[in-house]
């Protein structure tokens, strides 16, 4: 089974503002890198499901010479909000790790 960590050295979330959810997937190498946007895992449907959005609100943009994909999508509630559950947006990558990559 191919998971993230096959491709990525680091994978984290992260506030971009209250309202805003940042997801960066830095590759290993240029190998990982290529190997995993020819996958085409990381795509808008992929986060307005796990996340509870529409494709439209995200953001998903490649940095081939950092070998990094940045996603940001509206977070699921406002950051300090009474149903806050992870006010730093820190844990909100983890439904990612287990998935399989085809």
């Amino acid at each position: 089974m191919t998971t993230l960590l096959d491709y990525c050295s680091l994978i984290r979330s992260k506030n971009a503002g209250p309202f805003t959810l940042t997801l960066d997937f830095m590759c290993h190498d240029r190998t990982a890198y290529d190997a995993l946007i020819a996958t085409g895992f990381l795509n808008k449907n992929l986060f307005a499901t796990l996340y509870g959005t529409t494709p439209d609100q995200i953001l998903l943009v490649h940095h081939p010479l950092a070998l990094a994909v940045k996603v940001s999508l509206p977070r699921p509630t406002v950051q300090g909000g009474p149903h806050d559950t992870d006010c730093y947006a820190g844990q909100q990558y983890a439904p990612l790790m287990d998935m399989e990559i085809a």
